[in-house]
């Protein structure tokens, strides 16, 4: 398996703290977190690149559907395979952030931290 960048924001310190421990499962993986949609741009302004980005969709201030739209207006992140982390599982909204977003897919929280990092690398596979 090849080495892969991911970003994960969530405001929540639990959840980026389980998706960390769920994360580092896989060694391949590197992960790197943000706190809010606001962080996680200026991460990318700053020049990472990740593989993929595990975005919650509900977060004060600047939401996962907001920050998606700035990220797909940052340089060199327009085709940045973006997987929403939600707990609103109703059909309606996650084919909403797939098709109108743009979203590769999504991740249903309570996720389970001990696939979490097999389920985005088969995401990744299938999507690509």
């Amino acid at each position: 398996m090849t080495r892969m960048q991911v970003l994960h924001v969530d405001d929540d310190d639990d959840i980026r703290e389980v998706a960390a421990f769920s994360l580092a499962i896989d060694p391949q993986i590197e992960l790197r977190s943000a706190a809010s949609g606001a962080e996680a741009l200026a991460v990318l302004e700053e020049g990472y690149r990740p593989d993929v980005i595990l975005l919650d969709v509900m977060m004060p201030r600047l939401d996962g559907p907001g920050t998606l739209a700035l990220i797909r207006e940052l340089p060199g992140h327009a085709g940045t395979p973006v997987i929403f982390m939600t707990a609103r599982a109703q059909t309606s909204e996650t084919d909403q952030y797939r098709a109108a977003l743009g979203a590769l897919d999504v991740i249903i929280k309570p996720f389970d931290p001990m696939v979490l990092a097999k389920d985005v690398r088969a995401l990744l596979a299938n999507g690509k």
